[in-house]
C-alpha cells in the first residue's frame, strides 16, 4: 500500500518518497506547555505517531523528533500570575503531559 501525500506547492496529492531511500526524518512540533494539554494540542501527537507508525510497519527506518516548547509568552505570562520561575511551570507541565 502506497502513502499518498497532499503537496501544498503542487496543489495536489502525490505518492510520497523520501530523500533517503528507505529512511524517513520527521520533525513535529509539540505542544506548549503552560497548562494541561488540549485536544488541540494532542491532535499532532497523536496523527504524526500513527504516520511514524505506518512509515515503520511498511519498511522504512524512521528518525521521529518531537518538541516541547518550553519558553514563550503564555509560560511567562502564567508563571507571572503564579508568582514562580518559568521554570517551575514548564517542569511540571512536562511532567503530567509527558
Amino acid at each position: 500500500m502506497s502513502l499518498k501525500v497532499y503537496n501544498t506547492l503542487h496543489r495536489k496529492k502525490e505518492l510520497f518518497e523520501p530523500i533517503e531511500k528507505g529512511k524517513v526524518r520527521m520533525y513535529v512540533c509539540g505542544p506548549t506547555v503552560y497548562n494541561y494539554i488540549s485536544i488541540g494540542n494532542s491532535r499532532p501527537i497523536v496523527v504524526f505517531n500513527m504516520v511514524r507508525n505506518y512509515l515503520q510497519f511498511s519498511g522504512y527506518k524512521v528518525e521521529y523528533i518531537h518538541n516541547i516548547t518550553d519558553i514563550e509568552d503564555k509560560i511567562i505570562k502564567k508563571a507571572d500570575e503564579e508568582k514562580v520561575d518559568y521554570k517551575v511551570i514548564t517542569t511540571r507541565q512536562g511532567r503530567i503531559q509527558a
